[in-house]
């Protein structure tokens, strides 16, 4: 089958063999593993702390499922922060760091295409990003002991960040086949993720005030029905609102797929879940950007 070759092709990737030996045979891998692992047990015991302390003194006794849902998002939440700022710095030097060591003249030598030298590049770093993600999975199971927590909000929360870190991944690869420095593209990769995770929430948010002054002389449902997309889709650009949206519809309307959303005239519209469509979004931006790396490497390859 087609899937079985191009899976042969990509692990038989001399260029994956090669930086994914590399990066574990070293010691920085385990440091950063390290680190990223120690910074999320010492978030996940302070929000314990915070959030039974909070509620003992409200109600005079902890609310157990409260805790497991604060816990588990809480974790989820410092490992999409970190994912944005490594998953680029892992592949901003992948291509400028080849020409800055000027050992990128001997990969043009090879008989080595373009696009297996970018696919080899993002694989490794990804793999690697998968390990920091699936070594998370016991701090994120926590709270299926104070309850609160579906086996389904700890898939959706590894689809969500795992589609972040692909898309993250490609943007520093793009950046790095791009530029010749490994700064330069760091900055712009780091940029453009931050733009994502913080920067369209922002945008979002002046767009809906400017938005509802003009849409309320109009009236109607229409312009509610075009406030409730445009900002819908603009949401399902970024991942926090992503994963706070997906966990609200799993915990409050118990779905994790189609929904209905009433409208203030009392009509109603059916909505989708926004992990849905920010999957495929990031998947294809991730694509996107994938296919100009691949393209800026032939030419320069050339």
């Amino acid at each position: 089958m087609a899937w079985r070759r191009w899976t042969g092709l990509l692990l038989r990737n001399p260029v994956m063999v090669k930086e994914l030996r590399g990066r574990m045979r070293g010691a920085r891998a385990f440091s950063v593993l390290t680190i990223y692992l120690t910074l999320l047990g010492v978030f996940a015991v302070l929000v314990y702390i915070a959030v039974t302390e909070s509620s003992t003194s409200v109600s005079g006794q902890a609310d157990v499922g409260e805790i497991g849902r604060t816990l588990f998002g809480g974790v989820v939440a410092i490992e999409m922060l970190l994912i944005a700022f490594l998953a680029p710095a892992f592949t901003s030097g992948a291509i400028s760091g080849e020409r800055e060591h000027q050992t990128f003249e001997l990969l043009r030598a090879t008989l080595l295409p373009a696009h297996a030298l970018v696919l080899g590049k993002l694989t490794s770093a990804m793999l690697y990003v998968l390990l920091l993600l699936l070594a998370a999975i016991p701090l994120q199971s926590i709270a299926f002991f104070f309850g609160g927590v579906s086996e389904t909000e700890l898939l959706l929360a590894l689809v969500v960040l795992s589609a972040s870190a692909l898309f993250f991944c490609s943007v520093g690869v793009y950046f790095s086949a791009r530029s010749r420095r490994t700064l330069s593209a760091s900055l712009l990769a780091l940029g453009l993720t931050l733009f994502f995770m913080f920067g369209i929430p922002l945008l979002v948010g002046t767009i809906w005030l400017l938005a509802e002054f003009s849409l309320d002389s109009v009236g109607g449902s229409a312009s509610e029905v075009v406030m409730l997309y445009g900002t819908g889709a603009a949401l399902c650009l970024n991942p926090p609102a992503t994963a706070l949206l997906t966990q609200y519809l799993l915990v409050n309307r118990h779905t994790a797929g189609l929904f209905s959303y009433t409208l203030v005239n009392g009509d109603s519209v059916t909505l989708i879940a926004p992990w849905i469509p920010f999957t495929a979004l990031y998947l294809m931006l991730a694509g996107v950007f994938l296919i100009l790396a691949v393209r800026r490497v032939h030419v320069v390859m050339e």
